[in-house]
């Protein structure tokens, strides 16, 4: 379905005074040019001044029936008659007819002027081009000038040349700005194409494609792009360069296939085959080799869109009905694309048949965008970035088109998110009002200037329609050819009408939306006009862009003289971009309007248009208020805003008034989202004796529970009642508040979603349960980390704004590794809480480190060096020869406390000792509690030997208690290899030492316990007295006789 508004897209028109009627009209390049009915006379235009003045005019070398403009290299292509024969001629430089210069070199494809005709200076050349078939149609490159020329049976493929180097570093460098830039007048033109160093244009034949089944009418090239258009049929194909040699045996099959059946003629059925589908169409194409393969690399041909058309006589139609015409390629270059880029990011085909037209896009997927019904018979039609216009005998008309929707899913392929929005490709299309004239023949479009060719005494009267046969086996038909423009006429005019901006007309069809929003605000003829608009700005954006980064390019020292001239034109443009960028934001807002009160379905639109917009949560609830007389109720659309803007985390803060207004809002439409709303960290302003009360009420209403429990505390909290806070948080046990947190977690924590760096914050509950009920806090941290509520270091930046660093925050450690089961989380917190205990046991002896990042606190930690042992498998029992080493009651109670917690860890299994040996070494191991954290990091590290030495040394009232812990299995022989030798020796020395006499006595019934008699003797002293040793002997003997 097509919409209509009464929106008129023109803004003037004037008559351009030619002296002979018109046959043939193109434009570009800012010229409009004329080729007089049966004349051999080409006049050029300027369309960018007013009244059009004349720029040249100069002959051709026959009767031109079809003549193109190429933005590349700014030349004109035409198939002329002559004496029965058919050519095709190029002519470039033709500006320079415009300085009266007679000097026309004529020259044929490849064969540069040499001599007197380059040396005196620059002038217009013609290029023959020759051809082995009659040419039917031609088609000029937007992209890179190249030429494509359709004849009976082939299409043939020229490359542009530019044969002067200087100047074609610089042509390429302007590859995309010389046809975007519409708006660029034509005497710059002529500045950048008359320089010092001219180009001399060449073409080069680079390959031909043999065409079966089909007999090209129309043609179109657009970067690797090839289209042809036959009588009822549309193909669309891709050439590549590749280095990899194909073959095309897929396509000779299918024709010799076909050829089969030549004595009969198939009716063709409607047909439309999309991407790689296409290749199963009756039409085989192959690719002749010119000889350029081995410079180029060979051209491999893919199937990109075919589409067939048959006229349904039952119905009436007859074959003129179903005849394509306006066959068009159409590039477009998306704002975040390079300028040496030669590629566009988007490409459309269009073409039309007399009652409907097609727009398809082709690269990223092939996809029908639009079809347009047209109201009467349409004769031609035009696509440009804005608009497609069509023209029938009486009218011209205008169509929206949906390239900016294309395009701006390329640019930025996550635009339909909760971010940002566009309306869909498949949108229906509207037509705008139509502008009447008289005996329409003809159109062609430059920018914002329409081109229109009329003659209100032509030849009106139809053709007889042709009959065709119907009997028999075969039927067959023929397609008129374009009628002969009758030379005896008058009254012929060529119009160009400008039209308006499309900032214009945007803003005629806010007016024209305005009908619709005061009648039925929720009209979907409001939302369709809005969008269209929408994509209106949203090309106009593209084209600015483009624009800035062309004048960019031309101000550079190299390519631009005169620096005024940018620097105003930037002003200028960017003037424009502010007022676009004005009008799309309030353009989102209205789209963000009418989703907020749309259906359901659609109601989650309004976010990405209202965050678009740029507007405000207060300026948006004003849009959004219910008018006086209307029930007070609000859209799902903005509900859903709201509550992405609410539950999202976000800096901007709500006044009392707007923040209480948000609170009246949830407690009227959706009450059940009441606590999540007052835990937004943005309604920290808001009233709480007005928030208390309505919360109340939903108590009332739908009971108790933890989150709403939780969040009437926190308002008594902020009213200053700590017995009523008290007694709300005695109403459930600590583990079910805990369940409530991680249900609502930001009761406890505002910030957090945007990453490692993000700011974090406690909330006033949070600090009051640091002072009140702090294991409180600690569990509901803890738990909130392990159902990924909250990250590690968001945690710890909680408690550093508690300024609880030294206490809750190693107590919150300790409580996660008895939680977690993370190994790289629990090896963190392991080093953690060990720097701590480190950092204790250094500074607490000293006054002056009471004030240290861990200096210890007058509070007691939640858990003791029990507790932890008792329940975190990371901390292990105290070895009992440590008790030996600890001492009792020397030191004050966070000293021990830090002691036993860090003998604690290096006892448990998990805790790399080898991670804190640096820290180690702040300890001393003069006292013996340093020496012993010092001997179990030894022996963690497999040092026994050592580690007897130092503990016989230090403490041998303990070396009993260290061996019977750790000399076992594989370790048992240190007692008689190490331990027996050293007690051995250090008692000959001191024989009167009890505890060495002691601890040798163990030793040695040890040592009898576990070796042969025979080993036991080679083990005693050679001075030893015998009467101390037989005893020992004699059990060892009588264990080894009894086994």
């Amino acid at each position: 379905m097509v919409h209509v508004y009464n929106c008129h897209p023109f803004s003037s028109q004037q008559i351009v005074q030619v002296e002979q009627e018109p046959g043939l009209i193109c434009c570009g390049g800012g010229a409009l040019f004329v080729v007089a009915t049966g004349g051999c006379k080409v006049e050029a235009y300027n369309l960018e001044k007013e009244g059009c003045p004349l720029i040249c005019r100069f002959a051709t070398m026959g009767t031109v029936k079809s003549i193109q403009h190429s933005r590349m290299g700014d030349y004109l292509v035409t198939i002329e008659g002559k004496n029965c024969a058919t050519y095709l001629r190029a002519y470039t430089n033709w500006r320079y007819q415009a300085e009266g210069k007679a000097r026309v070199g004529v020259r044929l494809l490849g064969h540069l002027l040499r001599g007197a005709s380059v040396r005196g200076g620059a002038q217009m050349e013609i290029i023959e081009i020759p051809l082995s078939e009659r040419p039917v149609a031609v088609a000029c490159c937007p992209v890179t000038g190249d030429l494509l020329v359709g004849c009976e049976n082939t299409l043939v493929l020229f490359t542009l040349r530019r044969q002067n180097q200087q100047s074609q570093n610089q042509s390429q460098q302007m590859v995309q700005s010389t046809w975007t830039n519409s708006q660029q007048s034509s005497s710059q033109s002529q500045g950048q194409i008359m320089d010092s160093n001219p180009n001399f244009l060449d073409f080069e034949r680079s390959v031909i494609l043999h065409l079966s089944q089909m007999k090209p009418k129309q043609v179109a090239l657009c970067g690797e792009y090839v289209a042809v258009q036959g009588e009822l049929e549309v193909l669309v194909v891709k050439l590549e360069t590749s280095s990899d040699p194909k073959t095309l045996e897929e396509s000779d099959t299918k024709k010799n296939h076909l050829e089969d059946h030549v004595d009969f003629q198939i009716l063709p059925i409607h047909q439309e085959l999309l991407g790689d589908r296409a290749k199963d169409c009756d039409i085989a194409v192959s690719i002749e080799k010119t000889g350029l393969e081995d410079s180029k690399g060979q051209y491999t041909l893919s199937y990109v869109l075919f589409r067939r058309f048959t006229p349904d006589f039952f119905q009436g139609c007859s074959v003129e009905e179903t005849q394509l015409h306006s066959l068009q390629l159409y590039p477009l270059f998306t704002g975040n694309q390079s300028m040496s880029l030669q590629e566009p990011s988007c490409v459309f085909c269009f073409f039309s048949l007399p009652s409907a037209g097609y727009l398809y896009s082709l690269k990223g997927g092939v996809e029908l965008l639009s079809a347009y019904q047209y109201p009467e018979k349409v004769l031609k039609a035009v696509l440009t970035d804005y608009l497609l216009h069509v023209i029938t005998k009486s009218a011209l008309q205008c169509f929206t088109v949906r390239c900016a929707a294309v395009a701006a899913r390329i640019e930025d392929p996550y635009i339909d998110s909760t971010m940002k929005a566009c309306p869909p490709c498949s949108m229906e299309v509207c037509a705008l009002r139509i502008q009447l004239f008289i005996g329409l023949r003809s159109v062609c479009v430059y920018g914002h200037h329409v081109v229109l060719l009329s003659a209100a005494d032509a030849e009106t009267t139809e053709e007889p329609e042709r009959t065709t046969q119907r009997r028999g086996l075969s039927r067959k038909w023929t397609i008129s050819s374009p009628k002969e423009t009758s030379t005896a006429g008058h009254g012929w005019n060529l119009y160009v009408v400008d039209t308006v901006s499309p900032l214009t007309l945007y803003q005629e069809m806010v007016e024209y939306s305005q009908r619709y929003a005061e009648t039925n605000p929720q009209a979907q003829s409001l939302r369709h006009l809005l969008s269209e608009a929408h994509l209106l700005l949203r090309t106009s954006l593209l084209q600015t862009s483009e624009q800035q980064r062309i004048i960019e390019e031309d101000s550079s020292p190299s390519l631009q003289a005169d620096t005024e001239g940018p620097s105003v034109k930037q002003a200028a443009v960017r003037t424009d971009s502010t007022e676009l960028e004005e009008a799309f934001k309030q353009n989102c807002a209205q789209l963000g309007d009418c989703f907020s009160r749309g259906s359901q379905r659609e109601c989650h639109l309004a976010l990405p248009y209202y965050r678009m917009s740029g507007l405000s949560v207060t300026e948006l609830m004003a849009r959004n208020r219910p008018l006086a007389g209307r029930p007070q109720s609000y859209g799902p659309g903005f509900l859903f805003y709201l509550k992405h803007y609410l539950f999202e985390e976000t800096e901007q803060v709500l006044s009392q008034e707007a923040a209480d207004e948000v609170i009246d809002i949830f407690s009227q439409s959706e009450p059940s989202q009441l606590v999540s709303v007052c835990a937004s960290p943005s309604l920290i302003n808001t009233s709480p004796a007005k928030t208390l009360q309505i919360l109340q009420h939903l108590e009332n209403t739908a009971g108790v529970s933890v989150p709403l429990t939780t969040t009437m505390a926190t308002m008594m909290l902020r009213l200053e009642d700590l017995p009523e806070y008290t007694r709300l948080m005695e109403r459930h046990a600590e583990m079910v508040l805990v369940y409530g947190f991680i249900e609502e977690p930001r009761l406890l924590l505002h910030g957090g979603d945007g990453g490692q760096h993000a700011h974090v914050r406690p909330t006033a509950l949070t600090r009051q349960l640091a002072k009140s009920q702090p294991g409180l806090l600690v569990a509901a941290v803890v738990a909130l980390h392990e159902n990924n509520k909250v990250q590690l270091q968001h945690a710890d930046h909680i408690f550093k704004e508690l300024d609880c660093e030294n206490c809750l925050q190693v107590d919150f450690w300790e409580a996660m590794l008895m939680a977690s089961s993370q190994e790289t989380i629990i090896q963190e917190l392991l080093f953690r809480v060990a720097s701590v205990y480190i950092d204790r046991l250094t500074n607490t002896p000293s006054e002056t480190h009471t004030n240290g990042p861990h200096a210890p606190s007058k509070r007691r930690p939640l858990k003791s060096a029990d507790d932890l042992i008792n329940s975190c498998s990371h901390y292990g029992a105290l070895y009992p020869w440590l008790i030996v080493l600890n001492p009792a009651h020397t030191t004050s109670s966070q000293h021990q406390e830090a002691l036993y917690k860090l003998q604690s860890l290096l006892c448990g299994p998990s805790l790399s000792v080898g991670s804190v040996m640096p820290l180690m070494e702040r300890l001393s191991d003069e006292t013996l509690w340093g020496f012993s954290l010092h001997l179990l990091c030894a022996t963690r590290r497999g040092q026994y030997d050592s580690s007897i030495e130092k503990l016989l040394d230090r403490c041998p009232q303990a070396i009993i208690a260290y061996a019977n812990h750790h000399l076992q299995d594989s370790h048992m022989v240190l007692w008689w290899q190490k331990l027996l030798p050293e007690l051995c020796n250090r008692t000959r020395v001191a024989a009167d030492n009890s505890i060495l006499l002691a601890a040798l006595k163990e030793t040695l019934v040890v040592v009898a316990m576990e070796t042969s008699p025979t080993e036991f003797l080679e083990l005693m002293p050679e001075d030893g007295t015998a009467s101390y040793f037989l005893p020992y002997l004699l059990t060892c003997s009588q264990r080894h006789l009894l086994a």
